[in-house]
């Protein structure tokens, strides 16, 4: 299980990622993290950070229709959300690797 505090380092990250492969709202985000094995992440914790993405124009929102309810938000991301995207990868690489080193998954080479 992945304790919140960890998570909380990589989760505006993920978010982007998955807004990345489409256009999405909230409640779908918080399913297709906890379907990567993020384990459940409350609506409570998933919004305000969409709002704060949304603040720092790295997602576009619009409300849309739904087949079950109220309008929803989905969320697309800006070009400036597709260049944070991009550095966030960049720098999961070089976590990933040097937290990999220390734990003696990857051999120094």
């Amino acid at each position: 299980m992945i304790t919140t505090q960890m998570l909380k380092g990589v989760l505006e990250g993920c978010i982007l990622e998955i807004i990345d492969k489409q256009e999405t709202y909230g409640y779908e985000i918080s399913q297709k993290l906890s379907q990567y094995g993020l384990g459940e992440v409350s609506e409570g914790t998933i919004y305000p950070l969409l709002l704060r993405l949304q603040k720092n124009n790295l997602v576009d929102a619009s409300l849309k229709s739904s087949v079950s309810g109220p309008k929803r938000k989905y969320f697309k991301l800006t070009e400036k959300g597709k260049i944070e995207l991009e550095e966030f990868r960049k720098n999961w690489v070089d976590l990933f690797t040097a937290v990999n080193k220390l734990m003696g998954g990857i051999e120094s080479e």
